[in-house]
């Protein structure tokens, strides 16, 4: 069965990122290495675990300068990491898919953030429903030569329709049922994530903070079964 979970680590130090890699054994062979964990360890241990065998998610976001963004995803396309995510402009997308070359790096765009809500994007100026900023996000995004889209499970199903079948859709926000939402407004279960039509799941706190992780990881796997 193909194991869709990333696990988020979430995590102040590369000690205790490589702790929880190794409670969590083969239960998991993916994670999201996030700002938290790259401010303090970097692309040392983004390496690291790449040399470990490990799927990295390197969750950067990147939003700048066409140039800068080029010459960025330049240097991490020679690490080894899978997924990278970036922001939707048109020119930064660009930048990346040029930066990218021919490497197996797979380009991520950023939708709306799964901590915002209309409210959040009211803020900012924009009175669009979210639905129809995320499509018109994905649909740039695959115009862009992008792999893949990063959403909310509540639009993966629209997302799929819109992206097409051989799009990676990746999903944070995801909670089984009972499990605390965080910071999170807009989640769903594993099940109904992977129902909607997306391809991996980024599960942070449900795991890490879990009594026994490699068991917490295994119940979702069969919750999603």
């Amino acid at each position: 069965m193909h194991n869709p979970i990333i696990v988020a680590l979430d995590l102040e130090s590369a000690a205790e990122a490589r702790a929880l890699v190794n409670t969590l054994g083969d239960s998991v062979s993916f994670y999201k290495v996030g700002l938290e964990l790259y401010a303090s360890a970097g692309m040392d241990y983004v390496r690291e675990l790449t040399a470990e065998g490990k799927d990295v998610f390197l969750d950067l976001k990147l939003y700048d300068i066409g140039e800068t963004v080029k010459r960025a995803v330049r240097q991490i396309a020679k690490s080894g990491v899978r997924f990278l995510t970036i922001h939707t402009p048109v020119s930064v997308m660009r930048a990346a898919v040029e930066g990218r070359a021919d490497s197996k790096l797979e380009l991520l765009g950023v939708t709306v953030l799964t901590n915002f809500d209309q409210s959040d994007l009211a803020d900012r100026g924009c009175m669009t429903p979210i639905p129809e900023v995320v499509a018109d996000r994905v649909t740039k995004a695959v115009a862009s030569g992008l792999n893949g889209i990063v959403c909310s499970p509540l639009e993966a199903a629209m997302v799929r329709r819109t992206a097409g079948p051989n799009a990676i859709i990746v999903t944070p926000g995801v909670r089984s049922a009972g499990a605390g939402h965080g910071d999170q407004k807009r989640v769903a279960t594993p099940a109904d994530a992977i129902r909607d039509g997306a391809n991996y799941l980024v599960i942070g706190r449900q795991i890490t903070r879990a009594a026994d992780p490699a068991s917490e990881a295994r119940r979702i796997l069969e919750e999603i079964k």
